[in-house]
């Protein structure tokens, strides 16, 4: 009897372990507005529509009269897997999965130097689910993790030169987690804090700085093992992120710019889930790194209405080789995107972009701790839409 315990319990915290990493490579969702995706994400130094409360609250200030911007990302993501020996050696994919983030943005401009926002986005919410016939412990896994931000933002011209501005979100986010021998369905809650600056020392050169603070969410809700069900959570790090950049109107149709994002993925060493006894508290260890993302875009206004843009992102990966697991292995990326945006009348805008994200193959040996030796390539297509309309 106590053998079959043990083997119980052994089989729980592998199935945890195996689940943990949807939380992991993938809680974080940069996309949030098409304008900036279309330039690969640099927007920090313009942040020149109402999603500037999520880039850089300090953009907020560019806004006149009332604004509402809306939008959706279509994200799909594919990933194979060839094993090594002993593993068997034929590559095997990933079921098809579309995510479909949101974000909602509103300003509001006070007088000639106040301008008010709040956004409401869920930057968290991708996954990775294996076939069941997997070679892993990882079979037939299936996962939701869903995370709202409901950010009030205030923009503040101090001149005709320099812009600043202040967000405080508060965070909400639920979290499931279900294989055939354990599950935890949590909710949890916290608050972030996110400031901006935008400073124009000569015409046409636009430099601005964001930061936004790490937020650790503690997921507590009913967790159920083979021995029953009782409570159980999982506290997770959001990391803390610092972005610079710089644009500069080459000529007065385009605009360029580059930014540097450094995320502070450090803080993510290790997950806990704790469940009730006997399996207790699962630990998975992670030991991230911080590490920096390059992005350079360009917008060209073809005409009064039409305008295009292109962007390049070089995204360095934080998961170690030793930690790489098959849930959601990330390796480092090099992205494209492509946008447009067309101006229907004076209230109504579309904006539209697309972006290809192309994964390095990343093979893990005999150092990795969770002992899947093999080859892991990744791609992901992600497509945006936003609609604004001013008053």
């Amino acid at each position: 009897m106590r053998k079959l315990s043990l083997h119980v319990i052994g089989t729980v915290v592998l199935s945890v372990l195996a689940v943990c990493i949807t939380f992991a490579g993938g809680y974080q969702i940069n996309e949030q507005g098409a304008r900036a995706v279309g330039m690969g994400g640099a927007f920090v130094a313009r942040a020149s529509d109402p999603s500037a409360i999520y880039y850089n609250p300090a953009g907020l200030t560019s806004q006149n009269g009332i604004n509402i911007l809306a939008g959706m990302d279509l994200i799909i993501p594919s990933t194979s897997f060839t094993g090594s020996t002993p593993l068997p050696t034929t590559a095997v994919s990933t079921n098809s999965k579309v995510f479909t983030p949101i974000n909602l943005y509103g300003t509001y401009k006070v007088d000639d130097n106040i301008v008010v926002g709040l956004g409401i986005y869920n930057p968290f919410g991708l996954g990775t689910e294996w076939p069941s016939n997997w070679i892993a412990a990882a079979a037939a896994i299936k996962t939701n993790v869903s995370t709202w931000y409901f950010n009030p933002s205030v923009g503040y011209k101090i001149n005709d030169d320099i812009s600043v501005g202040l967000g405080i979100s508060y965070v909400y986010g639920s979290a499931t987690l279900t294989t055939s021998h354990v599950s935890l369905d949590g909710t949890g809650s916290g608050f972030n804090v996110n400031i901006g600056a935008i400073y124009k020392p000569m015409t046409g050169l636009s430099v601005g700085l964001s930061y936004r603070t790490e937020t650790d969410i503690k997921f507590s809700g009913t967790a159920t093992t083979p021995y029953g069900s009782g409570s159980g959570d999982a506290l997770l790090p959001m990391p803390g992120n610092l972005q610079l950049g710089a644009a500069y109107d080459v000529m007065p149709e385009l605009t360029l710019e580059a930014d540097l994002q450094y995320v502070q993925w450090g803080a993510y060493k290790n997950l806990y889930i704790n469940f009730p006894a006997p399996v207790g508290t699962v630990q998975e260890i992670k030991n991230w790194n911080d590490e920096p993302i390059v992005r350079v875009g360009a917008e060209y206004k073809y005409d009064a209405d039409l305008t295009l843009r292109g962007g390049l992102i070089m995204d360095l990966t934080p998961q170690p080789v030793s930690t790489t697991e098959p849930m959601l292995p990330d390796a480092d990326r090099y992205d494209i995107s492509l946008g447009a945006s067309y101006k229907i009348d004076n209230n109504w805008c579309v904006d539209a972009a697309y972006m290809l994200v192309l994964f390095k193959d990343k093979t893990v040996g005999s150092t990795n701790i969770y002992l899947h030796p093999g080859t892991y390539s990744s791609t992901a297509h992600i497509i945006n839409v936003n609609v604004g309309y001013t008053f």
